[in-house]
């Protein structure tokens, strides 16, 4: 195996080529923590080598949030920093492309006074309401990928020594996105190509409703009439392709906002807003959920549920087959961009533009006619199980299997 730095190297041009795919001349804007340097640094120097005009990079450090956290005057959790709207908008007008690294710990903020993690989700949702709203209609190309970090390491391999679970993480890590593979770039093509081949057929079906059945769910989902399935690569308006998420395993469109009825139960731990959320379950009526049970993390999980009116409702519904490399490594990587895409899951908040036909180009008010739901905030969750079946229903009554025992019917 070639050493460490030259994986990291080739991890990095591949995040750049294909997830990002940066242009000539382009600008281009990072999201990292100061822990995860060494690929950032690497990020940048392919980003320009790629023919990237600037690289802007934002930093953070986890420590220094849990400081804000447990010490900031409340007020400032109230607030978003208009300078920070401002940016980000700026980046989106010049066109720019956008790399987000996550990598804190999942526990980086455990104990915190859930308020204070309410009220920032809330702010921050409403100060980057624009940007949201350009990636999620695909204006700009955006990708998500991690970088291995010390404390996600030790929660993913807590029965290891920090270096070796450091370690494990990184080769997890490099193994979800096809690293490993002879040509990544094209490993890549072909995983994109057989995304898009679920994609056309589920869209040939024109689905009225699916229906998901496991232990602890039985829920009805009815999709809008104009809804499009989307996986893999998208696009932009300068007609750019890019991978939003690396690694991705998932195809999903938008549930219909007031068409959700029933409940359903996690599969997974969710990691959000630096702590977890374990071992629950939401129950449905006509689209709004009306009911939050969990074991562990309840009063944050209420918290986000009352961000907003549109956090109350579904966004996005994503199917994941249980055969798929990040569920057959079996390593819960208790991070959503790995987990989401070992599982079934749904997004409690906002939808995709993109979701439905002639959605990019679509007003807020035009996507809610549409069936889109409209939310600050966008959180996934997953549901899969070895056990799930599910059913789509067809115009005229007739039932397609979609799932038998979480796999591709």
């Amino acid at each position: 195996m070639e050493p460490f730095e030259q994986q990291l190297a080739r991890y990095a041009e591949l995040i750049v080529k294909v997830g990002a795919n940066v242009r000539q001349g382009q600008e281009v804007f990072v999201v990292s923590q100061i822990e995860t340097a060494q690929l950032t640094r690497l990020v940048a120097a392919a980003a320009y080598d790629a023919g990237a005009s600037n690289v802007h990079v934002d930093w953070s450090d986890d420590k220094v949030s849990r400081l804000k956290y447990d010490h900031a005057a409340p007020e400032v959790f109230r607030t978003f920093p208009s300078w920070e709207t401002l940016k980000r908008n700026h980046f989106v007008e010049k066109e720019a492309c956008f790399i987000s690294f996550v990598s804190s710990g999942p526990d980086v903020l455990k104990g915190v006074d859930p308020q204070r993690i309410g009220d920032y989700q809330k702010a921050a949702g409403a100060g980057l309401s624009d940007f949201r709203r350009a990636i999620q209609s695909d204006k700009v190309a955006w990708t998500v990928a991690a970088a291995a970090s010390n404390d996600w390491a030790q929660k993913v391999f807590p029965g290891d020594a920090p270096e070796i679970a450091l370690g494990k993480l990184w080769l997890a890590i490099f193994d979800a996105v096809r690293l490993h593979a002879d040509d990544p770039v094209q490993a890549w093509r072909e995983h994109d190509r057989i995304l898009h081949g679920k994609v056309d057929w589920l869209n040939g079906l024109r689905l009225r409703k699916l229906h998901y059945k496991a232990a602890g769910t039985d829920l009805t989902v009815e999709l809008p009439d104009r809804h499009l399935w989307v996986g893999a690569s998208s696009v932009t308006p300068a007609g750019v392709s890019f991978m939003a998420n690396m690694p991705t395993e998932e195809v999903f469109t938008a549930p219909k906002r007031d068409g959700v009825n029933g409940y359903v139960s996690s599969t997974k731990p969710l990691s959000y807003a630096g702590n977890i959320i374990d071992r629950f379950k939401l129950t449905f009526a006509l689209g709004r959920i009306v009911q939050v049970e969990a074991e562990e993390g309840e009063e944050i999980l209420r918290q986000l549920v009352e961000t907003d009116e549109g956090s109350h409702y579904l966004g996005e519904m994503a199917l994941v087959p249980h055969r798929s490399p990040i569920s057959e490594s079996n390593i819960l990587f208790y991070n959503t961009l790995f987990d989401e895409n070992a599982s079934n899951h749904f997004a409690i908040g906002s939808g995709y533009a993109f979701n439905v036909e002639g959605g990019k180009t679509m007003t807020p008010e035009e996507l809610a006619a549409n069936g889109v739901n409209a939310s600050v905030a966008h959180v996934d969750f997953m549901v899969g199980s070895a056990e799930m079946d599910i059913d789509g229903f067809l115009e005229d009554g007739t039932i397609v299997p979609i799932f038998r025992n979480g796999n591709w019917a």
